[in-house]
């Protein structure tokens, strides 16, 4: 087996890791660690498991046992994203992995966080260390593309949703219809434990009175706001007030005004094929670009998601 393809191999092991830390690491990137002896056995192995306590790389070397401590210097150590190299509420990795001496490093990708940002590696090549960036960067970068998005541009990660009859209306003659089915439900309801925050606008608010909670999954309810011409909405407060992702839920004007704006990552349109109205409000067009990544049909229920492929 060639280097990349056995390096590909390990950092795929990292990225199953990191996904188990979806639930509490946020407001922190999801991250797993993988140790590879010289000899091509995993000797230790960690994820970020809350945030607050030890990182990936920490639970990694932590599970090395005694009798492995000897393998460290002529070890590989995978990490999905790129070491800290900074105190925060936790030491720095990048002091960590050189105090235990192993030889290699292979990074996933590099984390936009502005006090790591290239740092982390900066600190291993400077100890000695051969280190390897990019690693299935793509798939490494998608799994934590909220906490890199807030970084990176300095606002949440938006996702645009909404759902839709056969022929394209979000309701029935202006009234609210039933476009869901209970499963597709739960799915919304799972999407909400998963993100920060989420947002309608004032007329969707005052006619339909969401709850915009989570009640049909298990998991904390994002925060609720609404927005008008009287109280627009601010990326930068968001920004500051740590909201690494947002959902617009909105009725079909504060859709399209994002749209318009250009102020979206991610759309997740759910389509009832077998559902037709004769008239109501016409659910948004797709925006010149959007690229479908995942297609998943239950029952007469259809979602597309799409990616912005400007951002």
């Amino acid at each position: 087996m060639t280097i990349m393809k056995e390096d590909e191999k390990y950092m795929r092991r990292c990225l199953q890791l990191a996904r188990c830390g979806r639930r509490n690491a946020r407001p922190n990137p999801m991250v797993g660690a993988v140790i590879v002896s010289d000899g091509g056995r995993i000797i230790g192995e960690g994820y970020h498991v809350r945030c607050g306590e030890g990182h990936a790389e920490v639970n990694a070397f932590a599970s090395v046992s005694a009798a492995d401590e000897a393998l460290l210097p002529q070890a590989t150590l995978y990490v999905s994203l790129e070491p800290c190299s900074h105190y925060g509420k936790t030491p720095p990795c990048a002091d960590l992995i050189v105090s235990r001496g192993v030889r290699r490093v292979v990074v996933g990708c590099l984390d936009d966080f502005a006090q790591v940002r290239g740092r982390g590696i900066r600190r291993l090549q400077e100890a000695g260390i051969d280190v390897t960036v990019g690693v299935l960067e793509k798939e490494c970068r998608w799994l934590n593309r909220r906490f890199l998005t807030f970084h990176r541009l300095h606002r949440p990660y938006i996702l645009l949703k909404w759902a839709q009859t056969a022929n394209g209306f979000m309701d029935d003659h202006y009234r609210q219809i039933a476009i869901s089915s209970d499963f597709t439900q739960m799915l919304a309801h799972k999407l909400r434990a998963e993100e920060d925050a989420i947002l309608v606008g004032r007329v969707t608010a005052e006619r339909d009175h969401p709850l915009l909670t989570v009640r049909h999954w298990q998991g904390p309810s994002p925060r609720r706001l609404v927005v008008d011409h009287q109280h627009p909405l601010n990326l930068e407060s968001l920004h500051a007030h740590g909201v690494q992702s947002l959902i617009v839920e909105g009725g079909a004007l504060t859709l399209e005004s994002f749209l318009r704006d250009g102020l979206w990552d991610e759309l997740r349109v759910e389509t009832n094929l077998e559902l037709t109205v004769d008239d109501g409000t016409r659910a948004p067009g797709l925006p010149a670009g959007a690229t479908a990544y995942s297609h998943r049909q239950y029952g007469r229920n259809l979602i597309v998601n799409y990616l912005n492929p400007a951002v």
